[in-house]
């Protein structure tokens, strides 16, 4: 997969790239929810985010899958997430070689706006060394690029949801929801969001293959998402064809405290960050 090299974007050909190589329309918001009170299922999702904010923190777990030529890969993540400073910390497993030559540490990333901060990185950076990604420089709006979507973006993408079903009642960690089905168009949530989403989301509007993007919500009775599973696609650079890329970011323990420091200064590594090669011997 070669996108984030044909953008100048290192960081995704070396993470979410490498381990894959490794391996709208403005239509009416849908129907009425049966079960949800009356309310508009649309109405429900564009809050998502303030919902989140509201709730103060949680925990979080996600999952990125991507499929091209008949490979599937499958990243996770699990950490906390802090809605009102918009900071968060996940530690992101790879899959690992499949040659079983090549054994993958865990990656710790710290979630800021505009700023993506990576520890155990590799590829040439020192142990010690955090490495921070401008995040506003990403044609994906940072929503694939570090191998997990940030929680809080994961739900200002539904700002942009329309053609909303309800689709029935579900449990998610043995927390009754119900469950939502639509389209997410990028650009609308992209006007629609948070100031600091607001030009992420534009960018992941022009840089996917799509700016459509199909979604499931699960939603609680008290308005909070509890998983969301968003479908991304994108052109694959020289080689062709496109990549599909399914998010699925799970929440719970809301209202947890949490505490993300970032690193300071002299802990940013500075140097140049090398290409994982994908080359088979």
């Amino acid at each position: 997969m070669s996108w984030a090299r044909a953008r100048g974007t290192a960081l995704l050909a070396g993470l979410v790239v490498g381990v894959g190589a490794a391996v709208g329309g403005c239509s009416g918001t849908g129907a009425v929810a049966q079960g949800a009170g009356g309310e508009d299922p649309a109405d429900l999702l564009h809050r998502a985010g303030d919902r989140l904010v509201a709730a103060g923190a949680s925990r979080a777990r996600t999952e990125l899958e991507m499929a091209s030529g008949g490979t599937r890969v499958t990243i996770r993540g699990e950490g906390v997430y802090d809605y009102v400073s918009r900071r968060g910390r996940l530690r992101v497993l790879l899959p690992e070689d499949p040659s079983g030559r090549d054994t993958r540490r865990p990656i710790t990333e710290l979630l800021a706006p505009g700023a993506l901060f990576m520890k155990n990185r590799g590829a040439g950076v020192p142990e010690d060394k955090w490495v921070r990604v401008d995040t506003t420089t990403l044609p994906d709006g940072n929503l694939v690029t570090g191998g997990a979507t940030d929680p809080l973006a994961a739900a200002e993408v539904l700002r942009g949801a329309w053609g909303v079903t309800y689709v029935g009642r579900d449990r998610v960690g043995g927390e009754p929801v119900r469950h939502f089905r639509g389209t997410a168009d990028l650009a609308r949530a992209a006007r629609a969001a948070l100031a600091e989403h607001r030009e992420p989301l534009a960018a992941a509007a022009e840089g996917f293959a799509s700016e459509q993007v199909p979604f499931d919500a699960y939603v609680d009775d008290e308005g909070l998402v509890r998983k969301i599973r968003h479908r991304f696609s994108y052109t694959n650079g020289a080689a062709g064809g496109t990549v599909a890329v399914a998010s699925t970011t799970l929440l719970f323990d809301f209202g947890a405290p949490v505490t993300v420091r970032l690193p300071e200064a002299g802990d940013i590594y500075a140097g140049r960050i090398a290409e994982e090669s994908t080359r088979e011997d």
